[in-house]
């Protein structure tokens, strides 16, 4: 049977303009990412095991098992990305470091805060339903600004997530609505754990 996939839970505070109730709700669509991820593993594992004498291994599922592996990303990442997201909002909101190295990198990538700050917001409010994400590239050690799709479409192979925001309806239209999407994209930052962000960045340039 495969490894199972456990349940995050986050301490988040009342947060500012973010509700509680979207936040619990936030979290049940989180819950129902980390499920369905468990169950596409395990019928991975039965349609691949289970087959006729005259037909090899998962040969009679083929089909089944071609759609649900196109579905497992949609699901592992929309799993992972929530991770990184709830994780931003936990303990409070705190200020980035000005003299640490994830500042210095932005800086050195973008000249300034700022304007790599302005970038962010406006790739956030790409017209659609996705994530912003800030990357760590550790080939080139360079932080990249990227804009996903859905869960799962764009991410950049091989990069640390550093940052990831989540802009899908669900995340703010509750208490936002639609026209309110840049006034969220606000908050977010009002509200975000920059240390949160500095462990990711951490941890991305030890490898």
């Amino acid at each position: 049977m495969a490894k199972q996939f456990e349940e995050k839970k986050f301490n988040i505070p009342k947060l500012k303009g973010i509700s509680e109730k979207t936040v619990e709700e936030h979290l049940k669509l989180y819950a129902g990412y980390v499920k369905n991820t468990n169950i596409i593993l395990a019928k991975i594992d039965e349609y691949s095991e289970d087959s006729s004498p005259l037909v090899g291994a998962g040969e009679e599922h083929a089909y089944a098992l071609g759609e649900i592996g196109r579905r497992f990303g949609f699901e592992f990442d929309g799993m992972r990305n929530h991770e990184y997201y709830f994780s931003h909002l936990e303990g409070g909101s705190t200020t980035l470091t000005a003299d640490g190295s994830l500042m210095k990198a932005i800086e050195g990538e973008w000249g300034t805060f700022d304007r790599w700050l302005k970038r962010f917001k406006t790739l956030a409010t790409t017209r659609g339903i996705g994530w912003a994400m800030l990357y760590y590239d550790p080939q080139s050690q360079r932080l990249l600004n990227a804009w996903i799709d859905e869960q799962h479409l764009g991410h950049l192979t091989g990069l640390a997530p550093i940052l990831a925001l989540d802009m899908w309806e669900h995340s703010f239209v509750a208490d936002y609505q639609p026209s309110g999407k840049k006034q969220y994209v606000e908050d977010f930052f009002e509200n975000l754990n920059w240390q949160s962000c500095e462990e990711n960045f951490a941890s991305a340039t030890r490898k």
